[in-house]
């Protein structure tokens, strides 16, 4: 599903994968949103699938999670953006599809 095997941050507090997990339940299959990112970049589109926690290893072999979400471009919807839970500031709910 993500063209990069392994992200850029792995969690493994508590609060931090609650966090990760709340986000989540803001992104049901279908939901059609837009996300604004920590970088200040916004992308809309439709949900794929809800996206789900994983644990992963980075190169040293330690061990934590993430999770990425698919979103199908608004404007483009064959092309689709793979975004690192992480990277989302705010979910902004557009509409049900």
């Amino acid at each position: 599903m993500i063209m990069i095997e392994v992200p850029q941050h792995l969690y493994t507090r508590q609060v931090d994968i609650l966090h990760l997990e709340s986000l989540i339940q803001e992104l049901p299959d279908e939901a059609q949103v837009e996300l604004h990112l920590t970088d200040g970049t916004r992308v809309s589109g439709t949900v794929s699938t809800r996206p789900s926690v994983q644990v992963f290893r980075d190169s040293e072999g330690a061990q934590g999670f993430n999770a990425a979400v698919r979103i199908d471009d608004q404007q483009h919807p064959e092309h689709a953006h793979y975004i690192w839970m992480d990277r989302i500031a705010q979910v902004v709910h557009l509409a049900s599809a």
